[in-house]
């Protein structure tokens, strides 16, 4: 949720570039699908430095900056145990075996979001100041 209109105007930006460049790309063999991509990566482009522009008028961030090795962790271990799942599709033909790798997937992933991610945020918190 956008907590200024600025703010809510760059993030429809943002997901209305980044739509559009996934269009362009899923026809990237067409002359057309190139022209969309593009026009789709310029718009997001566009909102990301918008995002910049109104990045000073933010102010202040009630919670203390802490140490970003462990949010890093956490955010890793989330997206490798994606990674995880998806490359388990293609080890093997199996069943079972896909089902294992998914399940170790989403254990890795679930690791990273309900037990790093949360020690690490929780470290600076602001009912601990």
């Amino acid at each position: 949720m956008a907590a200024s209109k600025s703010q809510g105007s760059f993030f429809t930006l943002f997901l209305a570039g980044l739509t559009i460049a996934c269009a362009g790309i899923a026809y990237l063999a067409t002359g057309m699908g190139k022209v969309v991509a593009l026009v789709g990566v310029v718009v997001f482009l566009a909102s990301l430095f918008g995002f910049l522009k109104i990045k000073p008028a933010e102010g202040t961030t009630a919670q203390k900056a802490g140490a970003g090795g462990m949010k890093a962790l956490g955010a890793l271990l989330a997206c490798l145990g994606w990674v995880l799942t998806l490359f388990g599709m293609h080890l093997t033909t199996s069943t079972s075996g896909r089902i294992i790798a998914a399940l170790a997937g989403i254990a890795v992933s679930l690791l990273g979001m309900l037990y790093v991610l949360p020690a690490a945020f929780n470290k600076n918190a602001i009912w601990k100041a």
